[in-house]
């Protein structure tokens, strides 16, 4: 026997969300013999696009039963039943997280006919539930509602069942249940050329081939799995029915992985990533120093200057300054000396017995700037020029990093077995990209985890 299932919700997660409606359809394997449906009280309000969706309105659920009123009705129309569904990992999540919010262990053996399809009726463009019964002339009525969809999965299984080349037996059950969250519109060659154990880049993309999300793994099969399986929150659900491409590039080195997935970001703007999409249009900040005539090496804020040297970027004015704090606190630097006091006189600091007085002359300029270069090495690669050695794309190759006087240049691949003999050498293997404040927290965490074994020193004279 089958329950074919399905719900409509508050959202896309079930730890969160809540079920508006339910259908079950009791199938069989060779016709329907029972419906059920009825809308459910969430106990809370539906938001606005969510009824755009489906067309369940708050004042439509306020008088429906609650999910506890239904609950047993519910355990006994699936009992001894296979939990069938179209992305069954979505409606089994939300109902078993609605038993577990009652105290009751909901377990059913699941179905996914998105999966049955693939299987049955291949080489179909797409196999959403719409796209589905277009293509095998189903008729969708009430699309959205639980009863309409629930009634077109019925039919779509029931013509799985009739055209299936292999049996549905409890083995091939408990396999699928394994892999119910892979996305519909995705063919599983696509996914398949994706070899294990790879370092670098992946990207989704949209029936249109625009790329949604871009990430970044050292084992980009596996994290594209990953990806699949969750099913906790509204975004990552959506993804996954968006998911019709996957496209991925070997980067052989994680540090360049991330690189190239935060300049990616940027120049792409994917609709799923929602950190990193700072680009140069934004008018980024610097922090400079230079020497006053008291001979004390002052920080300052600026707009980014062509041809000046900065010490480290920041993207605004608010995380420049944040910057300058976190070092003057640590290193017991003078508000006046880093920009944050422009009153003539004592700043506050030294009134709180904080800053050692350079803001009045009382403090050694030597001694009072060697706090200062020790605040810039924290910030910045100390304006040092060096290449970060890294696994390449094969066993026979190295990939490269080139930092140039504390910026980030780009990086290039050579071959393993590549004797330098000039430190320009190198420059003529790297593809450029630009340096930003991500690339820089990119680097200098990386830095942190003290590979120096892969830093070649050079000259600053490049």
């Amino acid at each position: 026997m089958y329950a074919i299932i399905d719900i409509e919700t508050t959202g896309g997660n079930a730890t969160t969300g809540r079920i508006t409606e339910i259908a079950i359809i009791i199938h069989d394997g060779k016709s329907i013999i029972k419906e059920f449906s009825t809308l459910v009280n969430p106990k809370c309000t539906i938001p606005y696009f969510i009824t755009q969706h489906t067309g369940i309105t708050d004042d439509m659920v306020k008088d429906a039963p609650e999910f506890h009123e239904i609950a047993k009705e519910i355990i006994e129309l699936t009992e001894d039943c296979v939990f069938v569904a179209h992305n069954v990992g979505f409606d089994y999540g939300f109902i078993k997280a609605a038993f577990k919010d009652l105290g009751y262990s909901y377990q059913r053996k699941t179905l996914c006919t998105v999966r049955l399809s693939r299987s049955t009726f291949t080489g179909l463009p797409s196999y959403s539930l719409g796209n589905l019964c277009n293509s095998l002339g189903i008729h969708l009525k009430n699309r959205h509602r639980a009863l309409g969809d629930a009634a077109a999965t019925a039919l779509l299984f029931s013509m799985i069942l009739e055209n299936a080349q292999h049996p549905i037996t409890p083995q091939w059950i408990s396999t699928e249940s394994k892999k119910t969250a892979f996305p519909p519109l995705l063919s599983e060659e696509n996914f398949k050329k994706i070899p294990p154990f790879v370092t670098g880049i992946y990207y989704f993309h949209n029936q249109n081939g625009d790329v949604i999300y871009v990430g970044k793994s050292k084992d980009i099969k596996k994290r594209i799995l990953q990806h699949f399986a969750n099913q906790k929150s509204k975004k990552t659900v959506r993804l996954q029915h968006e998911i019709a491409d996957i496209s991925f590039e070997n980067t052989g080195s994680e540090l360049i992985a991330l690189l190239l997935e935060s300049d990616e970001i940027k120049k792409l703007r994917p609709i799923y990533n929602t950190s990193q999409k700072r680009t140069r249009s934004i008018p980024y900040y610097g922090i400079y120093k230079y020497l006053d005539i008291g001979g004390y090496i002052n920080l300052k804020i600026e707009r980014l200057k062509e041809g000046v040297e900065q010490i480290t970027t920041a993207d605004n004015l608010f995380a420049a300054k944040n910057i300058i704090y976190k070092v003057l606190e640590k290193n017991n630097l003078c508000l006046s000396k880093c920009d944050l006091h422009n009153v003539f006189g004592p700043c506050f600091n030294y009134q709180i017995h904080k800053c050692n007085g350079a803001c009045v002359h009382k403090e050694d300029s030597e001694i009072y700037n060697k706090r200062v270069f020790a605040a810039i090495d924290e910030i910045s690669f100390n304006n040092e020029s060096f290449f970060i050695v890294d696994n390449g794309r094969t066993l026979i190759e190295k990939s490269i990093v080139f930092i140039e006087k504390g910026q980030y240049k780009g990086f290039g691949y050579i071959d393993s077995t590549y004797e330098q003999t000039n430190i320009n050498d190198f420059k003529d293997y790297i593809k450029r990209y630009n340096h930003n404040k991500d690339i820089q927290n990119i680097l200098m965490q990386f830095m942190k985890k003290g590979i120096k074994k892969k830093l070649l020193e050079h000259s600053t004279s490049i």
